[in-house]
């Protein structure tokens, strides 16, 4: 974890105050990289998570797709849906200099790329994302979400269902 996870944070917070998101921003003592970790930091259930997958184009365009945890981002449909060429997942050090914010604490609005929002995560009340490093989260309504981020709400998902785990979905 880089020594600048405060000025993350605060990048994060100072965003949120700028834009008068409302949203809650939480910090705490242990890790929130994993959805797991981060549920057990927040005393809640890994189904209240959503988590934010950054995928680059060819061009640098940065793409960001917003699913719950337990579901995958479908990089087809984003591909298909925006005409960008093809779209790989962003690397840590990708997303640390495109959207500003660490892998594993990267949230899904405040920087500057197309946010996609899977239908699904506006099924819950409230959800938790990254906050900006791996020890924060924010804590927001999905209609909020979709306001701060000019979210595009659609079926940007692969479930958990259909097809196993891949270690490159890991990043949020």
């Amino acid at each position: 974890m880089s020594d600048d996870s405060g000025a993350y944070e605060a990048r994060l917070r100072e965003h949120m105050r700028a834009q008068q998101v409302r949203a809650e921003h939480l910090t705490f003592e242990q890790s929130c990289h994993s959805v797991a970790e981060a549920a057990l930091a927040a005393d809640v259930t890994e189904r209240d998570f959503v988590k934010t997958i950054c995928l680059c184009s060819k061009s640098g365009r940065v793409v960001a797709i917003v699913v719950k945890g337990e579901d995958r981002a479908n990089r087809q449909a984003a591909q298909q849906a925006l005409g960008l060429g093809k779209l790989n997942i962003a690397s840590p050090r990708e997303m640390l200099e495109r959207t500003g914010y660490p892998a594993g604490g990267t949230p899904p609005f405040g920087f500057d790329a197309v946010f996609l929002i899977d239908e699904r995560v506006l099924e819950m009340p409230v959800v938790y994302a990254g906050g900006g490093s791996e020890k924060a989260l924010t804590r927001i309504e999905p209609q909020e979400l979709v306001q701060v981020s000019a979210g595009q709400v659609g079926v940007w998902r692969i479930t958990a269902a259909m097809t196993p785990p891949s270690a490159s979905d890991q990043t949020s």
